[in-house]
């Protein structure tokens, strides 16, 4: 099962200020890696706590990517992205 990749506005403009290379290494692991799967949640973690309950977080190098998945669309919407010392913050 395909899964469909959606970035929402937030996490186009904070993926886009990481730079080219971090932008490049995200991207191909959210297609590669996250998109193939048959069930997302296979290698991600759910989010606790207030703020990020619901989400799901993946482990791109230093960065983290932060998703709703949408299981009725197939769709996994990336929320946020940022580097792992300064998203939760």
């Amino acid at each position: 099962m395909a899964w469909q990749i959606e970035f929402s506005p937030e996490a186009n403009k904070s993926l886009m200020s990481l730079g080219s290379s971090a932008e490049k290494q995200i991207a191909k692991f959210m297609r590669n890696r996250i998109s193939n799967l048959n069930d997302p949640r296979s290698i991600g973690e759910p989010m606790k706590g207030s703020r990020f309950a619901g989400l799901w977080r993946y482990r791109s190098g230093d960065y983290r990517v932060l998703c709703e998945i949408q299981d009725e669309k197939i769709t996994i919407l990336v929320v946020l992205v940022g580097h792992r010392q300064k998203i939760y913050k």
